[in-house]
């Protein structure tokens, strides 16, 4: 068994939670083994001044963090899933997803109690297009501005008053115990979360037998089905640039539920589709749904997406 094993990590304040949340549970496991982080600076985190969708390119907060494993700097890596690319570096692995945490998003106001109570022409901040196009969509006369940065700089620039209202991940809120202005769930079937919103994804080498087997106790059965079919849903569509899209899956009554949905940029092109299957088809089901998507216009949605990116 290993003695030592070091987890690669962002060294953002939420990263460092989730990094030492599997190094504590690792530890409570396997009281012989040492664990260290190894904080990693990636490319989404060194370019600020851009919207991601500017910046180019999958991979904006992993690449340089899997580069540490393939390397042997580190053994493995805790990412937030909806970071991670649908497509994989072949030698490497996501072995094991923790139990998911809560995946939707949360509207944070110093003011305003929900979506609908904003203001006409209100400035809502946010820098994913998925939470653009579906905020659009719901309220076309409100204007998004960009928001980058970690959590504290985002809630600063809240508090400044440069936005009535910003959109955070409900998960990261809730890990850092962030209790700052009013909070107003965006959540399903209303408003979809990114793919593996609020879960967590272990990667490592796949030729790592040794710590696979340590790892598997960490695996919750449920996440790791719901995840997969939203990654399938992915891979199927993704493009080569940031586009909006999002996906939810949950079991319910032994069968798993998927939704997803692609857009333009403003919500004005939707489409929404969803399908059901037996859980140990998740990534069938997944497919079938993108298919719905791409049946129904989806495709020519996401190039017109990428072309304008570019």
């Amino acid at each position: 068994m290993q003695k030592k094993l070091t987890i690669a990590t962002r060294g953002s304040q939420l990263a460092l939670w989730q990094a030492e949340f599997i190094a504590a549970q690792l530890k409570e496991r396997y009281s012989e083994i040492a664990v260290d982080l190894k904080i990693v600076q990636t490319m989404g985190d060194r370019i600020l001044d851009k919207p991601l969708a500017r910046v180019g390119g999958k991979g904006l907060f992993v690449k340089e963090i899997e580069e540490a494993i393939l390397s042997g700097q580190a053994d493995l890596a805790v990412h937030s899933l909806k970071d991670v690319p649908g497509e994989l570096v072949p030698e490497l692995t996501l072995g094991v997803i923790p139990k998911r945490g809560d995946p939707t998003d949360t509207l944070v106001s110093l003011e305003y109690s929900d979506l609908h109570s904003l203001p006409a022409g209100g400035v809502v901040g946010t820098g994913s297009l998925r939470r653009q196009a579906q905020i659009l969509n719901l309220r076309p006369d409100l204007q998004i501005k960009n928001l980058r940065g970690n959590l504290d700089t985002r809630i600063r620039k809240l508090e400044r008053g440069e936005y009535q209202a910003i959109v955070l991940a409900s998960a990261g809120l809730q890990r850092l115990g962030v209790g700052v202005g009013r909070h107003f769930r965006l959540a399903p079937p209303d408003f979809l979360p990114a793919v593996g919103q609020g879960a967590l994804g272990v990667e490592y080498k796949r030729s790592n037998h040794q710590l696979s087997e340590l790892l598997r106790v960490l695996d919750h059965a449920s996440s790791r089905i719901a995840t997969s079919a939203e990654r399938a849903f992915l891979r199927e569509l993704e493009g080569s640039c940031q586009v909006p899209l999002g996906a939810f899956a949950e079991i319910k009554d032994e069968l798993i539920h998927l939704t997803g949905f692609v857009s333009d940029l403003f919500g004005k092109s939707f489409i929404r589709k969803s399908g059901t299957a037996a859980c140990h088809s998740p990534e069938t089901l997944g497919r079938d749904v993108a298919r719905q998507v791409i049946a129904s216009g989806g495709r020519e949605i996401l190039d017109e997406v990428c072309s304008s990116a570019g």
